[in-house]
């Protein structure tokens, strides 16, 4: 998944067969847009709020005239891919997505400006979280633009007991590195789509959380009953670092790590 912002003036592009989907959301100012794929020009007015979807592995052209301000969120075709044999059963060759030249979609243009401030403010647990974010949009997007009826019967239930230990202990072994949720389903054997729904039915969180008290708890054990410096236990329980640790403790538990340390008995230090 990647996010671009651009300010345009009128152009004329030639976008060329792509291998990514990719949603185009209009920020500021208004244009006629006009595109021609497969031979056949169509035109639509873009304006704030509006998105346009560029899906099609055919040469496009596009053609405006105004300013506009955009961004452009791109999700990549092994992301698609995986969906679509998740939820449909069927590969990207039989599962086809249908170009938009202009729509307007609060689910589609929601997400989209959610990666857009994830982008902007860096906050913790940002790979995981807009994963998920990239998730939820490709869903979406096969449910109102899949050019087959999609249904999904499976039911949604908890994780098998066996499951959630063998999580727990992938999560646990990994918890000083970066763990995404591609990983996590992959450690139990299932698909990201299906994993995220039996994951939540088995805890009633989503996986971006989990992992972040998962974190949380075990830099709480440490700080407790090891006496390790402050920035060792940040590391040790995959925080970027001492003050990143500190903002998610504050914001979590309402403590900070030197005032947990101070109250669980041992030495305080300076944060």
């Amino acid at each position: 998944m990647a996010h671009r912002a651009y300010l345009y003036t009128g152009l004329d592009v030639l976008v060329p067969p792509m291998d990514h989907c990719m949603i185009v959301r209009y920020r500021s100012g208004q244009t006629p847009m006009d595109r021609q794929v497969e031979g056949r020009w169509s035109r639509k007015k873009c304006v704030p709020g509006d998105f346009s979807l560029l899906t099609h592995a055919e040469m496009s052209h596009w053609h405006w005239t105004e300013c506009i301000s955009v961004s452009h969120t791109y999700l990549s075709g092994a992301l698609m891919q995986r969906v679509a044999v998740d939820i449909t059963g069927r590969s990207m060759v039989d599962v086809r997505l249908q170009d938009v030249l202009q729509a307007q979609d609060p689910i589609v243009t929601g997400i989209v400006d959610a990666i857009t401030a994830e982008a902007e403010q860096c906050a913790p647990g940002g790979n995981i979280y807009v994963e998920g974010l990239a998730l939820q949009l490709a869903v979406h997007l096969f449910r109102k633009y899949a050019c087959i009826d999609i249904r999904d019967d499976t039911p949604v239930g908890p994780l098998a007991p066996r499951q959630i230990r063998r999580l727990d202990e992938y999560v646990e072994a990994h918890l000083h590195k970066g763990i995404t949720i591609e990983q996590m389903a992959e450690a139990i054997g299932l698909g990201v789509w299906t994993f995220s729904k039996h994951f939540r039915a088995s805890t009633g969180m989503s996986p971006h959380e989990y992992v972040v008290r998962r974190r949380l708890e075990r830099a709480a054990r440490l700080l407790t009953s090891d006496g390790l410096a402050i920035k060792q236990v940040a590391a040790m329980c995959g925080f970027a670092d001492q003050a990143h640790l500190t903002r998610v403790m504050r914001s979590r538990m309402g403590t900070t790590p030197a005032c947990l340390r101070k109250t669980g008995g041992l030495r305080s230090e300076q944060e």
